[in-house]
């Protein structure tokens, strides 16, 4: 019997209209989906645990050779994404070699924040990554926190007002003046040729339940209420208006300045070319 195709989702209020769809009949049981954070699928894919998943940007970057990526969709911004938060005890532009602690949750970020502050600020903190809470949002021992996902979402709508917040999408945007791409679909390259067809269909699955969760935003959006923190019009705002899904020529070429600048802050290797899945 052949293995159902095994489909990672990063289970992020970001990407809630895919969730609804996959939820709502899209997937009917063909796919093994898998949800997690995204450094557990950034792992996974790496290793060769999932076949297709939804990965921070950077991880493409750092696995190019054995990955290609899914054509026709993100999670990206132009501007603020409000998802992904430096919370300060002091403004930004008076960080300097100060204790910065990062999310465990993620890699894109990591790299997106030292981009930020080294090249924009030229400040080269120290990081340390841990498990973070928004209720204690700073560690005592530390200057500032990274948050990403739904906590960083709530933490923009609910931060103290006696902490320094910022939106590392209108940082990037100030920085470079592009779009921002934060995560991909991929998948590995030894499922795209063992299985052209699966991986055919498990594209075809996450465009269709993409699409359905966007028609039906108001429904999805609805669906989350009682279990999370927020209000209608905050995920009204954020899902479609802040964050965005279609991996335009816009968002590519913001997506390769920040590999560009990544290599040149030495953290990753080499900037990849993008090699697009045969879809």
């Amino acid at each position: 019997m052949q293995q159902k195709p095994r489909i990672g989702h990063i289970d992020f209020l970001n990407v809630l209209p895919l969730a609804y769809g996959y939820e709502h009949g899209g997937d009917e049981g063909a796919f093994d989906i898998r949800r997690g954070v995204p450094a557990v699928l950034n792992s996974d894919i790496a290793a060769g645990r999932l076949d297709i998943s939804n990965v921070s940007s950077i991880l493409y970057a750092r696995h190019a050779e054995k990955l290609c990526v899914l054509p026709h969709v993100c999670v990206s911004s132009d501007g603020p994404v409000e998802s992904i938060l430096l919370v300060s005890k002091k403004p930004i532009e008076e960080l300097e070699d100060d204790p910065i602690a990062l999310t465990a949750k993620s890699a894109t970020s990591h790299a997106l924040l030292k981009i930020i502050l080294r090249s924009g600020y030229g400040a080269n903190p120290r990081y340390t990554v841990q498990n973070l809470s928004p209720e204690h949002p700073i560690p005592d021992d530390q200057t500032a926190a990274l948050f990403i996902g739904d906590d960083a979402l709530y933490l923009y709508w609910h931060a103290s007002p006696q902490l320094y917040a910022y939106d590392l999408g209108a940082e990037w945007k100030k920085l470079t003046g592009k779009k921002m791409v934060y995560a991909l679909w991929v998948a590995t390259k030894d499922f795209a040729a063992r299985s052209p067809e699966g991986l055919r269909r498990a594209a075809a699955l996450i465009e269709e339940s993409f699409a359905y969760g966007i028609a039906h935003k108001d429904e999805a959006i609805r669906s989350v209420l009682d279990e999370k923190p927020f209000l209608y019009h905050e995920l009204d705002e954020y899902l479609g208006g802040v964050i965005r899904w279609d991996l335009a020529d816009d968002y590519l070429d913001g997506l390769r300045t920040y590999y560009a600048l990544a290599e040149q802050n030495g953290l990753i290797e080499k900037a990849p070319a993008i090699e697009f899945a045969d879809v």
